[in-house]
């Protein structure tokens, strides 16, 4: 392999770098997803069209994440996500000018968040397999804990309400913002120097590349679990977020909130991942690993099943914070452990695999959450996505810290 020789002591000057581009395309999608729905409230009402925004900015991890997993295995991982980011940015930059000269309608942000999902599944894999290359093993869990409390707080704590209050500006001017972050991020991604592709023994189809990566996913039986885990939670959380605009916007929805103050509520659970990021190594220290999980699962119950019960916008935002301090430290504990565990040369097609279980459930709950909405009505849908995420937590009470920790001595032993 050929990479940059991480620093003896700290995280290193790439990670900075590295740290920096994430930041900058984070904010952007955080103003990009916020103000996509909101853009669209112009052209419907419709709780099905509305969730179908959702449907196709996640259904590339649907789609794509595998050959996206195979691709980051291949080439450069670096020059992958420069080239995500480039075609993201031109991208938004495209949909703002057809807003401006009134070619913009409901088919347009449609087929740009395909494609914006599309680039985000070969940036995303490429970035988390990336990181090992960068820093030591042994500091992963300072590494994501301070990637994701950052990428977090400008997804959703800075990115939400910017675009809130940029599309009171004007629809266009909210998607050149991202459009220019996505650029400057490019930039601070090029200061990250060095050559980032797997050495690869021999010449393989991407089809059997694509295999292999799945074996290893599918007989890991820790691995699988998460990424099994995830998949519920994301489909339950999808579904819910999937029509909460129209639970929260405007003044005849149940809250009856403006499109700032909606901005501002969801600010709520990045604020909560920020504070989970950054405390993870604490709670883990407190708890140990499986407890720390089986709390985290509590707090995604509470995360979408709050709205069931109330629509006090300040109860809501309570939920919103304890379920983001839930899933960071989630986040934190799994990926250190998936990168911890798997090989460097199928790390990318492990990570795809994982997210194909994990997130390709994204774009179902989307779809089932305007269904279910469209038919019964919001309270019900909240109520029933939380009793989904409860089944994650029995299914928890099955693993362990000592499960994780053979299967961390068991690769290191291997790699040894």
């Amino acid at each position: 392999m050929t990479a940059t020789t991480p620093r003896s002591t700290g995280l290193g000057r790439s990670f900075w770098s590295l740290w920096t581009s994430s930041s900058l395309s984070n904010l952007a999608d955080g103003v990009l997803k916020i103000a996509l729905p909101l853009t669209a409230l112009r052209f419907t009402d419709s709780p099905l069209l509305i969730a179908g925004l959702a449907l196709a900015l996640s259904l590339p991890w649907l789609l794509f994440s595998l050959p996206a997993g195979a691709l980051a295995d291949r080439l450069d991982r670096r020059r992958v996500m420069l080239a995500a980011n480039i075609v993201r940015g031109l991208l938004a930059g495209a949909l703002a000018l057809a807003l401006a000269t009134g070619l913009g309608g409901l088919w347009v942000l449609y087929a740009v968040a395909l494609c914006v999902g599309t680039a985000e599944t070969l940036y995303d894999t490429s970035a988390q397999s990336i990181l090992p290359q960068v820093v030591p093993r042994a500091r992963l869990d300072r590494a994501n804990g301070r990637l994701h409390a950052t990428e977090m707080a400008m997804n959703q704590f800075v990115g939400p309400p910017l675009g809130g209050l940029l599309v009171t500006a004007g629809l266009a001017l909210t998607l050149v913002v991202p459009a220019a972050l996505w650029l400057v991020a490019v930039g601070a991604l090029l200061l990250v120097r060095g050559g980032f592709r797997v050495e690869r023994e021999r010449s393989t189809t991407m089809r059997a590349d694509i295999a292999e990566g799945l074996r290893f996913l599918w007989r890991h039986r820790l691995l699988r679990s998460f990424a099994v885990m995830v998949g519920i939670s994301n489909f339950a959380t999808n579904a819910v977020f999937a029509v909460f605009v129209l639970y929260a916007v405007g003044p005849d929805s149940p809250m009856g909130l403006s499109e700032p103050a909606y901005g501002v509520l969801l600010t709520a659970t990045a604020l909560g991942v920020i504070l989970g990021s950054l405390t993870a190594a604490h709670v883990v220290r407190l708890l140990g690993r499986s407890w720390a999980l089986r709390a985290s699962v509590i707090t995604f119950v509470g995360l979408v099943g709050v709205p069931a019960l109330t629509a006090d916008p300040y109860l809501i935002g309570a939920g919103f914070l304890v379920g983001g301090f839930g899933m960071a430290v989630w986040n934190v504990i799994t990926v250190s452990l998936r990168q911890r565990v798997t090989p460097d040369h199928v790390l990318g097609r492990v990570n795809s695999g994982y997210r194909l279980l994990a997130w390709g459930t994204m774009p179902l709950g989307a779809a089932a959450g305007g269904l279910i909405t469209e038919f019964t009505s919001p309270t019900w849908l909240f109520a029933s996505m939380a009793a989904l995420t409860s089944v994650i937590l029995v299914w928890l009470l099955r693993i362990d810290g000592a499960a994780m920790d053979r299967a961390e001595a068991d690769n290191a032993t291997a790699a040894g």
